[in-house]
């Protein structure tokens, strides 16, 4: 445990940008904060003990697949060629978790963040994430939930009547520090979601905040909602930084 908690989180907006350059982005800051920990534990009892950085990265994706450690490339339903005519990338990524879609008129979340300057528990963790985002929707009168045994937000979850998934969710987690996170599908194009089993589950349906309240929502406006939710929650204390520095501009 950190001897100096640190509740700051730098927020930062990324804007469109391509998944390979956020990913790279996310695992700098990741390895940073991974070895200040180390770092710390190596100073235990000779130095005072440095705070670890937390970070909250927002962005949206040109069209683009991901699939997780535990994911099966069977749930990817086009070929390379394919993808390729499409203009949808695809990789094989680090984090917890089937295949997904990312796109434009998502909100896609990765939070870089040292746990135990909170809390140390993964599950509690994700039920936090899954909160925010459930919250955010209240706003709107859309009613979401959990589905036992299944991560993510979805609508229908009471009666799973037609139970369909609005944000998918995958982490990675090291020496309680956390990366990758959470895609809400606000004005999504849900039409690319046929072209996978969306996390492996092939019997429930994928929708946005759109088709559910029947118009289109600026996504500004749920990435507030939504930030101010995270914030109460973990109890973090948020910090701008600039919209995007020049490491992370987009390769499109």
């Amino acid at each position: 445990m950190n001897e100096i908690l640190n509740k700051k989180v730098s927020f930062q907006q990324l804007g469109m940008i391509d998944y390979q350059a956020a990913w790279d982005y996310q695992e700098q800051l990741f390895a940073d904060t991974v070895q200040a920990k180390i770092a710390n534990r190596k100073r235990q009892g000779l130095a005072p003990q440095q705070p670890t950085h937390n970070y909250l990265l927002f962005c949206q994706h040109p069209a683009v697949y991901t699939l997780g450690k535990s994911g099966h490339l069977e749930h990817l339903l086009l070929t390379e060629q394919e993808l390729a005519d499409r203009q949808i990338q695809f990789y094989k990524i680090n984090r917890g978790g089937d295949i997904t879609y990312h796109g434009p008129g998502q909100v896609v979340g990765y939070p870089i963040l040292d746990l135990d300057n909170f809390f140390t528990d993964i599950h509690k963790y994700l039920r936090y994430l899954e909160e925010a985002v459930i919250l955010t929707l209240a706003e709107y009168d859309v009613a979401a939930g959990r589905i036992a045994g299944l991560t993510g937000v979805w609508i229908g979850y009471e009666d799973q009547n037609r139970p369909r998934k609005i944000c998918a969710m995958g982490v990675k987690s090291s020496r309680w520090v956390t990366m990758h996170g959470f895609a809400l599908n606000v004005n999504t194009d849900l039409q690319y979601f046929n072209n996978i089993i969306p996390c492996g589950i092939n019997d429930k349906a994928v929708t946005s905040l759109k088709e559910e309240i029947g118009h289109e929502v600026p996504l500004q406006e749920v990435e507030e909602k939504l930030k101010n939710h995270l914030r109460q929650l973990f109890g973090m204390k948020l910090v701008d930084l600039p919209r995007r520095q020049t490491e992370v501009s987009p390769k499109i």
